[in-house]
């Protein structure tokens, strides 16, 4: 598939997905950029690599700038901190071609994204047995 027609379809399926879902697809673009960044450290591609680099801080920033600390309290205040300190991490990935760090960055956010997924499909489970509870006639709790 092009990139083009990637795009393409990430867009629709990022348009019909949760708000939880949209998450976990970020999360997704930011782990892309950061094999793709490690490909290129290997490869020696300098500017490649700084691309990707570039473009995960770009989605880092626009997740840390969607957090609602007012709903979010303490996780979101955490998970500005974690934003912060990855960026730092990228910087200095990026300054010293270090393929330690981008490899520490991606088990960061592998986890993180594991954990938003694991959040989106356990409230589509729960929106299931709410959908199963009403079409059998009885009332949610």
């Amino acid at each position: 598939m092009n990139d083009r027609a990637l795009a393409s379809y990430r867009q629709t399926a990022a348009r019909g997905a949760t708000p939880l879902g949209q998450v976990v697809a970020l999360y997704d673009a930011v782990l892309r950029d950061f094999f793709r960044a490690l490909a290129a450290l290997k490869a020696g591609n300098v500017a490649e690599r700084v691309e990707h680099l570039n473009h995960a801080i770009s989605v880092i920033g626009y997740l840390a700038n969607v957090l609602d600390h007012e709903q979010g309290g303490k996780v979101a205040r955490q998970l500005a901190g974690v934003y912060t300190a990855s960026i730092g991490m990228i910087v200095q990935a990026n300054a010293k071609a270090s393929t330690a760090a981008i490899d520490e960055l991606i088990e960061i956010y592998g986890d993180l994204r594991q954990a938003w997924y694991q959040a989106e499909q356990k409230l589509a489970e729960q929106k299931r047995a709410e959908q199963k509870l009403k079409e059998g006639g009885l009332k949610t709790p």
